[in-house]
């Protein structure tokens, strides 16, 4: 393995590989103000949009089981590289795209480039933070994700609003700010040692005797990126114009925008120390008033009671995401991190596929105010059943946990287990 840096030396490498991660993200959600256009350009219907958004998510889950191993052979700055390579592609996709089979082309090769980078990237940054902190590292991916998508989206809205190629200016920009990414990886020292053996992709796992509390973490973790990805970043510009009277692509991709900057600061908010259970239950409450406001704001008419919703439901996921994370740090044992972490991550990313396939079924067959207000009844029925179910098992969480915390934060840089 390369020689670590000094602390001072290792702030650059960190906020490169940050920003990369965030540009990643800002990349894969230029898209999200323009679907619409792309709807009455290209004649199709809110189910096949869902597809198209889907299609992103069940791409990444193999890529990145897959991913994660050959940046363990071949080194985490390359496998950063070539999946901002591939991301950038995908744009290209997007820019070129006269029809529908683009679309999907395009959200496939930005799930795959995705997948290639997420796992190396959260490595390198658990390697390259001063002590090799897990916590550090997951807040610093976390709001790169959040933050990126919230840019991203704003980004597009923008252009797509002042320029006058809405369907190429935000994917050029997005193009050269993946490019530029790429460059700035050199300035990244190599944190693993290059190996050898079998490629095997890595098996999703979860010990019996963490099923439960497994179970609280992910579904938590899964509900609350559906409502990002599943409802904010696919279907709420839509949703949003005719609550806000506007058609306006820079206002309504803000709306999206305000939920990720809203989760940004509550996963700014929350300490360490902050009891995981207890914080996941909060934010899960705020997620379920966000998608109640989200629902009343259309038969009102109510363009503040749907921002408050996007800002509620934002706070919400934050704040139970960020504790999740650190829940699951407690939860999964050493020798099986990367089967638990892996697990915890096909979770997430299947949460997030198959309730935007359901939303566009029902949008196409009853409406789009139908297909929000379900999906809302079901999703924030759900965080509530599982923060009263956090909230039920707080105190059972096991003597080993605060020793196996310690042990995590008193453990030396190198690679994450």
């Amino acid at each position: 393995m390369t020689e670590p840096a000094t602390r001072h030396g290792r702030r650059a490498p960190l906020l490169v590989v940050t920003c990369a991660f965030a540009t990643m993200l800002c990349a894969a959600n230029l898209a999200t103000p323009l679907y619409a256009g792309y709807r009455q350009r290209f004649g199709f219907d809110p189910a096949v949009l869902s597809l198209v958004f889907a299609v992103y998510a069940l791409v990444l889950i193999p890529a990145l089981l897959m991913f994660g191993q050959l940046s363990d052979r071949f080194g985490r700055r390359r496998v950063i590289v070539a999946g901002l390579g591939t991301a950038t592609g995908g744009l290209g996709l997007f820019a070129a795209a006269h029809g529908v089979a683009w679309l999907f082309a395009a959200r496939s090769v930005q799930g795959l480039g995705q997948g290639m980078m997420s796992g190396a990237a959260t490595a390198a940054l658990v390697e390259l933070t001063p002590g090799g902190h897990s916590r550090a590292a997951a807040i610093r991916a976390s709001l790169a994700q959040a933050g990126g998508a919230a840019f991203g989206v704003l980004l597009a809205g923008v252009l797509a609003r002042w320029t006058s190629a809405p369907y190429v200016t935000p994917f050029a920009a997005g193009a050269a700010l993946l490019l530029a990414a790429a460059v700035g990886m050199r300035l990244v020292p190599e944190t693993a040692s290059p190996g050898r053996g079998p490629l095997r992709p890595q098996r999703p796992g979860v010990p019996r005797e963490i099923r439960a509390p497994f179970a609280r973490v992910a579904i938590t973790a899964a509900a609350t990126w559906a409502v990002a990805a599943s409802l904010f970043l696919s279907v709420m510009p839509a949703y949003a114009s005719p609550v806000l009277h506007t058609g306006d692509v820079a206002w309504l991709g803000a709306v999206s925008a305000l939920m990720l900057a809203c989760s940004c600061l509550g996963q700014l908010a929350v300490r360490r120390g902050t009891p995981p259970a207890a914080t996941q239950a909060g934010g899960l409450a705020l997620l379920a008033c966000g998608l109640l406001a989200l629902v009343l704001a259309q038969p009102l008419h109510q363009g503040g009671l749907l921002i408050a919703g996007a800002a509620l439901a934002g706070v919400g996921h934050g704040v139970a995401f960020l504790a999740a994370q650190d829940d699951l740090t407690h939860l999964a044992p050493d020798e099986r991190r990367a089967e638990v972490s892996a697990a915890f991550y096909v979770c997430i990313y299947l949460g997030v596929a198959v309730p935007v396939i359901g939303v566009g079924v029902v949008a196409t067959v009853a409406g789009l105010f139908t297909a929000v207000a379900t999906f809302a009844a079901v999703t924030g029925t759900a965080a509530l059943a599982v923060a009263a179910w956090h909230l039920r098992h707080r105190e059972n969480r096991g003597p080993a946990a605060p020793a196996r915390h310690a042990a995590e934060a008193a453990r030396p840089p190198g690679r994450p287990r």
